[in-house]
């Protein structure tokens, strides 16, 4: 069992720079491959990135390819989600998710292949 808890939203003008973090407990976290997803009001959650379980590869959506950056540090038991240029239509709420199968060499963007989820974190761009 993995708990999930997301951290540094907030509210950032257009062009500006957030860092996301996310807590695992459990001792697995290092073995799982974990993502990135994002909810905006109205619409179904969006598949923003994905890392290894040992960091060596990491998928990004093309919506955001080249201005985050997904991260992780597993002695600390934390995936890092960095966002540089943010846009207004990046404005959601995000969530990081744990997929249970350890040490997968399979990579999905597929919310429902996803078993452990944070409660999200609400970033704001502002125009």
């Amino acid at each position: 069992q993995v708990q999930l808890v997301e951290s540094g939203g907030g509210v950032v003008q257009a062009g500006g720079s957030l860092r996301l973090s996310c807590a695992a407990s459990g001792r697995t976290f290092s073995s799982y491959n974990m993502g990135w997803f994002r909810q905006a009001p109205g619409k179904e959650r969006e598949f923003v990135g994905t890392i290894s379980w040992s960091g060596a590869r990491i998928y990004y959506a093309d919506s955001v390819k080249g201005r985050f950056t997904i991260s992780r540090d597993n002695a600390k038991n934390t995936v890092y989600l960095t966002m540089n240029s943010l846009k207004p239509e990046d404005a959601a709420v995000y969530y990081c998710a744990a997929r249970s199968e350890s040490f997968s060499r399979t990579y999905s963007s597929m919310p429902r292949e996803y078993d452990y989820w944070g409660q999200g974190t609400q970033v704001t761009v502002s125009s």
